[in-house]
């Protein structure tokens, strides 16, 4: 049966799958939701199995337990290693969802969920993309499945797991779904990956929140410090201050930035999708080689103080932010993570007490044009979407993917389908049924050139 035509007659099933996956909140980052960690395991092994492989478990970590599976062809034949997360961000905050977020809904043309996207629903392209090649009787290599719990905070368990289990992952290429596009119509293949360190910084002045009339003026407030602290880590000409943080940035290669210029984009497309008026980044580089070749710094999180309902004049004791850096290829995270450290207590005032607390990160990634695997999913693309994919680098991070490569000696296809609409990580995730057909036609078709 023709790819188009099965997925016609089986995409009320498809879907229907998927909403039972999106349904069970399985959010790594919440304690309390350890109990639907397990559940979403459970549920991906059933689907796993019943789309076609020879067996599926799941296996403990030091974490959220993962999903193995696998489908033997023939000893002589290639392993693709295919993996995905199951677990997903946190709703918060909830009044802004036009829908439940995990209650999904189709509307106008898109699945509209927390996990729609990132990456329950593009984890799904890949298992009914197996699916009909199994079914079809057409799959020439051997394929395994490795679904984890903890990418969204991380991945802090599988280095472990990879390095114990590793002759049970053994393979020729890995392959993933969990990046994204350039446009619906303008499909792209992302060929580099930013690394990311991760901090949360606690300041402390006085040993209890006091009255800001009685010692304000008098005693350091440890917002206001923080804010001070944070203000010097960036300067005015967008480059980030910390001594050394730039010596083992590669400048970007001119036939690189010539190939980057030709990418179509849009900026007034790009700030009206985000509603902002202007943009704002390093000096010396375009926006495309800000969020993808260039390393950030950005404050995810502030707080202190009093933020209920009314007023409260006080002058709190502590404040609290997090805070990231977005690196490139070259760049240690480890390395990274210790100068921000080294930097903040350097800086730091002694009229506060200042804990920097590194929390994760990972390095970046490059995959090289010339793959068997990457050509194959070049040619997946050019068939599902009716022409040849850019290569792209993109400003995200998987940390998991350079251990893939330092762990296994394996390099990973980055084979995503997300589009800059899909809200990620955001209020109203949703995935567009049209991609999700796509998807699964380019996943087949890589299937039929790999061999």
């Amino acid at each position: 049966m023709e790819i188009k035509k099965y997925i016609a007659e089986n995409e009320k099933r498809f879907i229907e799958e998927l909403f039972s996956l999106i349904r069970i909140q399985s959010i790594s980052s919440k304690k309390s939701h350890k109990p639907y960690m397990q559940e979403c395991a459970e549920r991906w092994r059933e689907l796993l199995l019943a789309a076609g492989v020879d067996k599926a478990e799941i296996m403990e970590s030091d974490g959220n337990p993962l999903v193995y599976a696998e489908k033997h062809v023939s000893y002589d034949a290639r392993t693709v290693l295919i993996y995905a997360h199951y677990d997903v961000m946190p709703a918060e905050p909830l009044e802004l969802w036009k829908s439940e977020p995990f209650e999904p809904e189709i509307r106008e043309g898109r699945i509209w969920a927390r996990g729609a996207d990132d990456d329950k629903g593009q984890a799904m392209v890949q298992v009914k993309a197996f699916e009909y090649m199994v079914k079809e009787n057409l799959l020439t290599h051997n394929v395994k499945f490795i679904f984890e719990g903890e990418e969204e905070i991380g991945s802090p368990s599988l280095n472990a797991f990879i390095s114990k289990h590793k002759d049970l992952l053994k393979s020729d290429v890995i392959l993933v779904s969990d990046t994204s596009m350039l446009d619906a119509e303008l499909p792209s293949l992302t060929t580099g990956l930013r690394g990311l360190a991760y901090w949360e910084i606690e300041v402390t002045g006085p040993n209890r929140d006091l009255h800001s009339g009685h010692f304000g003026g008098a005693v350091a407030n440890p917002i206001n410090t923080l804010c001070e602290l944070l203000a010097q880590v960036v300067g005015k000409d967008g480059r980030i201050a910390i001594p050394h943080f730039y010596d083992d940035v590669e400048d970007v290669p001119q036939k690189e930035r010539e190939m980057i210029s030709q990418i179509p984009f849009n900026e007034e497309k790009y700030k009206n999708a985000i509603g902002v008026k202007a943009l704002k980044g390093e000096e010396g580089y375009s926006t495309l080689e800000r969020n993808s070749c260039r390393p950030s710094f950005d404050i995810c999180g502030i707080w202190g103080g009093y933020t209920g309902e009314g007023a409260k004049t006080v002058l709190p004791s502590k404040a609290y932010a997090k805070v990231s850096c977005r690196l490139v290829a070259n760049q240690q995270h480890e390395k990274i993570s210790q100068l921000f450290i080294d930097y903040i207590q350097q800086i730091a005032p002694d009229y506060v007490q200042v804990k920097v607390t590194p929390m994760h990160g990972g390095e970046g990634y490059v995959c090289p044009i010339d793959l068997p695997a990457y050509q194959a999913a070049e040619k997946g693309f050019e068939k599902a979407f009716g022409k040849k994919p850019l290569a792209v680098r993109r400003g995200g991070s998987i940390p998991i993917i350079s251990d893939f490569e330092k762990i296994l000696s394996v390099k990973t296809v980055l084979m995503g389908f997300g589009l800059e609409s899909d809200a990620i990580h955001s209020p109203n995730e949703n995935f567009p049924l049209d991609i999700f057909r796509k998807g699964i036609e380019a996943v087949v078709e890589f299937h039929k050139e790999y061999k």
